[in-house]
């Protein structure tokens, strides 16, 4: 039988890589002060159109219940978080929530992305400033660092500026203008110039404003590097974006540079919007967040603000992959090997202490030969062998697998001595 198209399963290897980022994401968040927690898996699909829109529908996974009611499987933490913090009147703040978890999404599969997947999630909720801005950019760049990926790129926008220099370039307030040239500069990344031209022309867009915005997108550095090429002073959110820098290299953030291409697709984005890239993996943006104030005042608290950062964890892992990571190389296990059958209990007795000490132990269960054993221990660093001879000295051998040398240890002394190996 086949699974639905978009779906797969999640092989041990996979789920080990999966594991290592989080183990690295929940330490990460730890040390910046973020709480744990996972939002409803299932939401009134009302609830996520809040976020989306009504063409949202097309995009997720929603069905009616067994009580006729309109549900979804949530497609990201922002909206389930959101209602969460909504709904806390004495909640603390800022509060500072982390989210780790699969979501499903009803988009067009693609590498790293199929249509159930990983994502892990930062938000604050509470009175926004340029700090809790840049507490969330500091925490993406720690984040990568700690993973060991390199090469990444932190392109850093403002929304208000962006839709002010639309606003003036096609001489309109109309939202749907802003918003379809908003969605013209976020498919450059996917699109050829020309294909974006020829789509809004159809629209009814002049060309030579399509030029002039795709001109504007194209703009990336410093601040400085960028008042140089563009009068950008002439927008009053301008000092927000100085200021943010300014925040950052106080905080040591250096891979961090200006790009009016990034906009983040969706409409709620109300300020600073970011996305995070490998330069040297041509997979597209490997997490976008930004600042999202409209979102909490869906939910009845316009004295909310928010600001957040979400990635996908399988698109990460081709990351690490392409940089040939470290993360899946072999880990500090054990193998107990018996030479004969006689050998079979006392070897089950010391893999037996082994894992309650928490070292990782493998023992074959099937009585194949010693032979047999040695091949199936491929994942095991060391394997000690209990064979007649050095069991009735009370020893055993210990195998180091990669340079394969062997001691013979007392058994007594064998708790110990892994110990310090592993």
């Amino acid at each position: 039988m086949d699974l639905p198209r978009g779906m797969k399963d999640f092989e041990n290897s996979e789920f080990q890589k999966i594991e290592y980022i989080r183990e690295k994401f929940l330490s990460t968040a730890n040390i910046f002060g973020f709480e744990l927690m996972e939002p409803s898996p299932l939401e009134l699909l009302a609830t996520l159109e809040a976020k989306g829109g009504p063409t949202l529908r097309d995009e997720v996974y929603f069905f009616n219940d067994k009580g006729s009611r309109e549900l979804s499987l949530r497609f990201d933490f922002t909206v389930g978080l959101t209602r969460y913090v909504a709904g806390q009147k004495s909640i603390k703040l800022p509060a500072k929530i982390s989210a780790f978890g699969g979501v499903w999404r009803y988009d067009e599969p693609q590498k790293g992305r199929y249509r159930f997947f990983h994502q892990w999630d930062l938000e604050i909720f509470g009175k926004q400033n340029t700090e809790t801005d840049a507490e969330i950019i500091e925490f993406t760049s720690k984040f990568f660092s700690n993973l060991g990926l390199e090469n990444i790129i932190l392109s850093v926008s403002h929304r208000k500026i962006t839709q002010a220099y639309i606003s003036s370039l096609f001489e309109s307030e109309n939202s749907e203008v802003i918003s379809d040239i908003l969605r013209a500069i976020d498919k450059i990344q996917k699109k050829s110039e020309q294909e974006i031209i020829s789509e809004y022309e159809k629209k009814e867009y002049s060309k030579e404003k399509l030029k002039q915005i795709i001109e504007f997108s194209k703009l990336k550095g410093t601040p400085d590097e960028i008042s140089r090429k563009f009068d950008i002073t002439q927008f009053e959110n301008w000092p927000e974006l100085t200021s943010l820098f300014e925040s950052l290299k106080n905080r040591n953030v250096k891979n961090v540079q200006i790009d009016f291409g990034v906009v983040r697709g969706l409409d709620y984005y109300s300020g600073i919007v970011f996305e995070a890239f490998d330069e040297t993996f041509d997979i597209g943006a490997l997490v976008g967040g930004g600042r999202y104030d409209n979102l909490p005042a869906i939910f009845g608290r316009d004295d909310l603000g928010a600001t957040g950062v979400a990635g996908g964890v399988e698109r990460i892992m081709l990351a690490l992959e392409n940089q040939n990571s470290s993360f899946n190389k072999q880990k500090n296990r054990v193998s107990v090997l018996y030479v004969n059958e006689e050998m079979k209990s006392p070897a089950t007795k010391i893999a037996s202490l082994l894992r309650e000490n928490c070292i990782p132990t493998d023992i074959d269960l099937s009585g194949r030969a010693l032979k047999k054993q040695m091949e199936q221990s491929t994942n095991a660093k060391f394997v000690i062998i209990i064979g007649p001879d050095e069991f009735s000295k009370n020893m055993v051998v210990v195998r180091n697998m990669s340079d394969r040398s062997e001691n013979q240890i007392l058994i007594s002394e064998l708790l110990e001595y892994m110990k310090k190996l592993i």
